[in-house]
């Protein structure tokens, strides 16, 4: 007679590990996805504005000219960002579920942890790749655009025979420092760091949430929040940190709402100044950090979420 209870056939479904290789076809498939939804149509409006903002400005002055150029354009870069962002997580996983995908993924069987990090990565992309495309029609607009000043500057100069070594030379200099330089590049960087972690956020809203104009509108005041937060803890909680309860709003307010304005350098690099490599680890760091924890608890609620 044979002993079934030394060898118990088992039951238990299989644990499925996660794939790096699965996370890449998601996101590939969620950007095939989100270019058929049109969603790079935000891309040609920037490729639009970059163009007619680099010749459209009449001031006399080069730097102005510059700054306003770098303002308006990095300005814009940064709400289409976020806005493409926000709107793409908000309507994905609805999509997905109007669609039935989700149930068909899922039960490959495909870990949820697999799926949400597959979209967010996919969403992320579509994001990098657009900025890419922004920052090298900026970097292009830019250069001209100095070229054109300084070679105008200089003649005017001359023509009034004031091209002395020393002022062309002061002339160059604030071409140089107002122009292209890689701050640009740090700041379009700072600028994607925003928006993966408003991105995150709007996948953890999306998640528990079950109207797409919901997630959109609280991301929306969530990032609000964020870029005035260090403001609200200098006015309504400062007086307040000394106790237990001020310091316990504090907290809630910087878990609920990530403080945006630790990647605001855009300013920064309108006005010319160096951005230090120190700043650039700290903003990636914090970026890192962020997304780490609200995708974290992304998966804790989608896991006990009923499909």
């Amino acid at each position: 007679m044979i002993d079934i209870t030394q060898n118990p056939v088992s039951t238990a479904t299989p644990k499925v590990r996660f794939s790096p290789r699965r996370v890449w076809t998601l996101a590939m498939a969620t950007v095939t996805q989100l270019i058929r939804m049109k969603i790079l149509a935000f891309l040609v409006l920037f490729c639009l504005l970059a163009a007619g903002a680099g010749f459209a400005f009449s001031v006399i002055n080069p730097e102005q000219q510059l700054n306003l150029l770098k303002s308006v354009t990095l300005g814009a870069l940064q709400i289409f960002s976020i806005v493409i962002g926000v709107v793409s997580t908000a309507l994905l996983l609805p999509k997905d579920l109007e669609d039935r995908t989700l149930y068909t993924i899922l039960s490959k069987p495909v870990p949820r942890f697999d799926y949400l990090l597959g979209k967010l990565l996919g969403v992320l992309l579509l994001i990098g790749g657009g900025l890419i495309v922004m920052d090298v029609v900026l970097s292009l607009v830019l250069w001209l655009r100095q070229t054109m000043l300084l070679d105008s500057y200089v003649a005017s100069l001359r023509l009034e025979n004031m091209d002395s070594p020393e002022a062309l030379a002061q002339v160059r200099e604030i071409v140089a420092k107002q122009g292209l330089t890689w701050n640009l590049h740090w700041a379009v960087w700072a600028i994607f760091l925003k928006a993966a972690v408003v991105t995150t956020v709007a996948l953890l809203l999306s998640s528990i949430a079950s109207s797409t104009l919901f997630t959109i509108v609280i991301t929306f005041c969530v990032t609000i929040i964020g870029h005035g937060e260090s403001l609200i803890r200098e006015f309504f909680f400062r007086p307040y940190l000394s106790s237990l309860a001020g310091r316990s709003a504090a907290f809630v307010l910087a878990a609920l709402c990530p403080d945006l304005a630790q990647f605001d350098i855009v300013d920064s690099v309108v006005n010319g100044e160096t951005v230090p490599w120190g700043a650039i680890y700290d903003m990636t760091g914090i970026a890192a950090l962020y997304m780490t924890v609200y995708l974290f608890v992304t998966h804790l609620l989608f896991v006990e979420k009923e499909l």
